[in-house]
């Protein structure tokens, strides 16, 4: 919804003040001006960027569009899920295996399907906790491992907004291109013979390619790259999470106080309090 109100607002208030100034849209649709900005533009990130930083770049803007936020019971299904794990690890690490080697099929995952929705969370979980349940490992040695893995998941995850960035800084400058493409064609119909009026109309089709370079930089790229941003700002809250209560667990701290130790690095917005923590544990044990 605040996705749509924002390009409700955007689309309204620039087109709308065209309209309102005496403006008509026919003279601001120019398909071919746009075929070359958007084309250009289009051709760039394919040629920056590797196969799998496009599929991520894919898979961000989708998430963004749809405006995808990890709400309250996210984080409901997030912490009771950790809590029943670190439960098993306390009967032993090997109880964790059948849960971990096939999270898809065991019982405990299945009751949080957000989570089984999430597959780099779900990836960071159980990996973390077979390494846990394949030896040994201090907390400090835990958190070195886990915080060069967070490092490298930032730096990838992190790619797609940043090329698209980029790519919205260019945006001005493709548009300039085609309004320079634009005023050769306008010139060239100087020796047929056109008229001042027909030459003035193609110079003023050309100039509209600026002014579609600049509005999708500043009204559709620039905002989008800065979602999908905020997006992995948020994923990697998750994953901090995870990190801390699995530190914390292996320092030798009761199940609970990992899990508050977790929550306290939720967002503000859905942080959930320490007596709702508790509630939602007591009743996941009354299930039992």
């Amino acid at each position: 919804m605040q996705q749509i109100i924002g390009i409700a607002v955007v689309l309204g208030c620039v087109f709308g003040g065209f309209l309102l100034n005496g403006g008509a849209m026919h003279v601001i649709w120019q398909p071919i001006e746009l075929l070359i900005i958007v084309g250009a533009a289009l051709g760039a990130i394919i040629l920056g960027n590797p196969r799998h930083v496009l599929n991520e770049m894919l898979a961000q803007l989708r998430k963004a569009l749809m405006g995808k936020k990890r709400d309250s019971e996210f984080q409901r299904q997030l912490l009771l899920l950790m809590y029943e794990l670190l439960m098993i690890a306390g009967q032993g690490l090997k109880a964790l295996d059948q849960h971990v080697e096939a999270p898809r099929e065991s019982k405990v995952f299945q009751r949080y399907p957000l989570i089984l929705k999430e597959p780099k969370l779900l990836a960071f979980i159980v990996d973390n906790f077979r390494l846990m349940a394949m030896g040994k490992i201090n907390a400090h040695e835990l958190e070195g491992v886990l915080e060069q893995e967070l490092e490298a998941i930032h730096t990838e995850m992190g790619q797609p907004s940043k090329s698209l960035h980029k790519i919205a800084e260019a945006m001005p400058g493709f548009g300039i291109l085609a309004a320079v493409l634009g005023i050769v064609m306008a010139m060239n119909t100087v020796s047929s013979g056109a008229s001042a009026a027909e030459i003035s109309e193609k110079v003023a089709a050309a100039m509209v390619g600026t002014f579609i370079g600049i509005f999708f930089c500043y009204g559709v790229m620039d905002p989008l790259s800065n979602m999908m941003a905020q997006q992995v700002k948020d994923e990697l809250s998750t994953l901090e999470c995870v990190k801390v209560v699995l530190i914390t667990h292996v320092s030798g701290k009761p199940a609970l106080l990992a899990i508050d130790a977790g929550r306290r690095l939720v967002k503000l917005n859905v942080k959930p309090s320490f007596a709702v923590l508790e509630t939602w544990i007591d009743t996941l044990q009354g299930e039992y």
